[in-house]
């Protein structure tokens, strides 16, 4: 097998991989709340640490998922102009869509530059959100997961690219 089309197939999986656990998160959350709805209907006190798990875990998904709808092409976007100039000029359209892949891997290159250190302090100094004494959580998970899914898009961005000139597709 030729080493391109494995390493688009790896990065699809680890692209699934990614919008699995943003799923599994999602999911988490939807239970979470469940209880804490319940907790403060049944017993008059809310489960504690849910506004702070919340606020770690909604940025998380969104960088675990958005790989995905890059890959699959569902990531929002107005495509009147684009979809107009692929019927009527084809090549200045994929280099429409070449150049906006470009812009979004230095995006997501800036985001990992600059969200590295954000990670390594966060685990050197064991940041946490909560309340000392009722309940703390560390945020170098959520960190953690916003680095793999913006080098996860990074990594998509420039692979569409790759397809559209290896086959012609993005998809």
């Amino acid at each position: 097998m030729r080493p391109l089309p494995q390493a688009l197939r790896l990065l699809d999986r680890a692209t699934q991989g990614a919008n699995i656990v943003g799923t599994l998160l999602i999911a988490g959350l939807v239970i979470l709340i469940l209880w804490d709805v319940v907790g403060r209907e049944a017993f008059g006190t809310p489960l504690p640490g849910v506004p702070e798990l919340l606020s770690l875990s909604i940025v998380a998904i969104v960088f675990l998922q958005v790989p995905q709808a890059l890959r699959a092409g569902r990531l929002t976007r107005s495509d009147g102009l684009i979809t107009a100039l692929h019927r009527r000029h084809p090549r200045v359209a994929a280099a429409m869509e070449t150049l906006f892949e470009a812009l979004g891997l230095l995006v997501m290159i800036a985001i990992l530059y600059a969200h590295w250190p954000i990670l390594t302090r966060a685990i050197a100094r064991n940041d946490f959100v909560g309340a000392v004494g009722n309940v703390t959580f560390p945020v170098w998970p959520a960190k953690l997961m916003i680095l793999i899914g913006s080098a996860l898009l990074a990594l998509q961005f420039a692979a569409n690219t790759v397809r559209r000139f290896t086959k012609g597709s993005t998809k």
